[in-house]
């Protein structure tokens, strides 16, 4: 199983990895802002986690990270 990590306070919430996960299993929460005041990208299901990295890889800040 593969595990995606969001530096929650490097995250802008672009939204470049909702749209490059291939699982469609990323998305921005919506309960509480960093200290940039930006929701951040959480994984909804990391079960359904392939571990692919699209997410990393399309992220400008290099706030994400999958791990296998």
């Amino acid at each position: 199983m593969a595990e995606m990590k969001v530096l929650f306070e490097k995250c802008k919430g672009c939204g470049l990895c909702t749209t490059a996960c291939p699982k469609k299993i990323v998305a921005l929460q919506k309960e509480k802002r960093n200290k940039k005041g930006y929701f951040t990208a959480v994984c909804t299901d990391m079960e359904s986690c392939i571990g692919c990295a699209m997410c990393a890889q399309m992220c400008p800040d290099c706030a994400i990270t999958v791990e296998k």
